[in-house]
């Protein structure tokens, strides 16, 4: 048997619940990874009830699930709060909209997501952690001494307390390494596992689709931090198309020619999966394999059903023995 292989749902909140674990079976999915939003799993809903109810579903449906989803409040814990936040945040986080007040209520959601996940039983809980200095990853005007220092500092001051909670129901939290968050490469993901002194319940969501276009090498990203791909997600990219827009987005809404990147339906795009199917078996990687599908230009349900076929065919497990071994053991 390969590694599970799981439907995030974060791109499907417009369905039901219901709806959507009808569709995953149909697409071809051995399970979601699901998103805390829509009413795919509701953290200020989530009591034992239901939560078992929640697995009682699934159960019926035939599927699994492994991990759940809270990029959205995540967000909110480091940002820099304007009214965009509105646009994610669930009322009762957003409120007035004070950015500090939405921040300290960001970070009880997500101490209440470590509980729900460990009802619900699941010991990943996928998301964002925000970046109070995002902004100023193009420095320019140049940045002032310690501004750098000072946003891991308040990254660290943030979040350990929600590790240590974690840690406590032995939850980990993956974050999904992204440009707009406090990790968004190797560098700055070695730098974050340093402000929090390698806390053991922080480790990554691997997403190679937020590498490929950046430069950055997102085989060696699996291989460096080995010990830290708590999930996976399967999500493609193709850069080098259009010569107008180029890796910053040109404030060019996606799927438009004029992009330099755009994301792809998985198999569609330039990430060699076979690499990283290749490196996971070599990390002893034997979690699920989450499909995050986006594609402007495609229909979703084609795109998540030939998504599933693909990374099925593609995954394959490690080999039990070394061959040259078997000469030697032959001529006995």
């Amino acid at each position: 048997m390969g590694r599970p292989v799981t439907l995030f749902t974060g791109q499907w909140a417009d369905l039901s619940f219901d709806t959507m674990l009808q569709k995953a079976k149909a697409f071809g999915y051995d399970g979601v990874e699901l998103a805390c939003w829509g009413d795919h799993f509701e953290v200020a809903k989530a009591d034992q009830a239901y939560c078992d109810a929640k697995r009682a579903a699934l159960k019926a449906a035939g599927l699994q699930c492994h991990a759940i989803s809270t990029h959205l409040v995540g967000q909110a814990v480091c940002d820099n709060i304007d009214p965009r936040h509105a646009q994610i945040l669930p009322p009762h986080i957003y409120g007035d909209g004070e950015p500090e007040g939405v921040r300290q209520r960001a970070a009880e959601e997500i101490i209440k997501t470590a509980h729900a996940a460990k009802r619900f039983g699941v010991n990943v809980v996928n998301g964002f952690t925000g970046s109070s200095i995002w902004h100023l990853v193009y420095s320019f005007p140049p940045n002032l001494p310690g501004q750098i220092d000072a946003g891991y500092a308040d990254f660290a001051k943030r979040w350990i307390p929600i590790f240590d909670e974690f840690q406590k129901l032995g939850v980990r939290f993956a974050l999904e390494v992204h440009p707009t968050e406090i990790a968004f490469d190797i560098a700055s993901a070695e730098r974050a596992l340093q402000a929090v002194d390698y806390h053991p319940a922080f480790g990554f969501n691997y997403d190679p689709s937020h590498f490929g276009y950046q430069g950055v090498d997102y085989v060696k990203f699996l291989y460096k931090f080995s010990d830290r791909i708590y999930h996976v997600h399967m999500k493609d990219v193709a850069w080098n198309l259009g010569v107008d827009a180029g890796v910053f987005g040109g404030h060019v809404d996606f799927h438009k020619p004029s992009r330099y990147w755009d994301f792809k339906s998985v198999g569609r795009g330039n990430i060699n999966f076979e690499k990283i199917i290749r490196a996971l078996n070599d990390i002893s990687y034997g979690g699920p394999l989450s499909v995050e599908w986006e594609d402007g230009a495609m229909d979703r349900e084609f795109g998540a059903t030939e998504s599933a076929a693909f990374v099925k065919k593609l995954d394959f497990p490690p080999s039990k023995i070394i061959f040259d071994a078997q000469f030697a053991e032959n001529s006995k």
